[in-house]
């Protein structure tokens, strides 16, 4: 899944994006509030963590313009006013929760997981095709029962595979939506192919009868979504 975290202090937004990886999430970041409304009105993110205090656009205005708009993302607000009006005004404007500054990482993490539970309740929870079933919201994925481990890069390639079930996906989308900010098409050519093929390893697809490679497009999953 992919988290946006918006904070214009950049060493915090790091360790946050840090933390997230480490979990095996894919995580963005922005630094003021016109860079996360591009980035937001551009990709398609699972999660957005938000700062109030922004240069150029604040939070509030950021969730006004998102929610006008109807994107509905769960949005957490992280911010430094503790204040009872700020929370009960950052929630009437559509966030989903709301947590203070300063706070520990587990207690961030522990509200990300109750958010993407929740909102994929709406949707399938758990995506499987064949013999692979992945949870999202746990970020697990296992072939036949049998737990995959999986780096968090591979775990995301599999997912929006598996989103995108029956479509070939080429190099360069799948590319932009694990990376990100961090994809170079001139230095990470090979990249993508190399995970690919790790990926196959691990799910003992050698044949390419799971993951199947499109001459000249990309990658696809093949099969019916249960």
């Amino acid at each position: 899944m992919r988290i946006l975290v918006v904070d214009d202090e950049a060493p915090l937004a790091e360790q946050i994006q840090l933390a997230l990886v480490q979990q095996k999430y894919t995580a963005d970041t922005a630094l003021d509030g016109e860079e996360a409304l591009d980035k937001i009105f551009v990709e398609p993110y699972d999660l957005i963590l938000l700062d109030i205090m922004l240069p150029k656009i604040d939070g509030f205005e950021l969730l006004h313009e998102m929610r006008s708009a109807k994107i509905a993302t769960p949005v957490l607000m992280l911010t430094g006013k503790g204040g009872v009006e700020d929370r009960i005004k950052g929630l009437d404007m559509g966030a989903d929760d709301y947590l203070a500054k300063p706070f520990s990482m587990e207690e961030l993490l522990a509200r990300i997981r109750a958010l993407l539970r929740r909102s994929n309740k709406l949707v399938s929870p758990v995506l499987k095709t064949a013999e692979i079933a992945l949870d999202p919201a746990n970020r697990t994925a296992a072939k036949a029962g049998q737990p995959l481990e999986l780096t968090p890069k591979e775990f995301s390639i599999l997912e929006f595979l598996m989103y995108s079930m029956n479509r070939a996906v080429s190099r360069v989308t799948i590319a932009e939506h694990v990376w990100g900010d961090e994809f170079d098409p001139w230095t990470m050519s090979n990249s993508i192919d190399v995970h690919i093929k790790n990926l196959r390893k691990k799910i003992d697809d050698s044949q390419g009868d799971i993951l199947h490679t499109v001459r000249g497009v990309g990658y696809m999953i093949r099969g019916e979504k249960e």
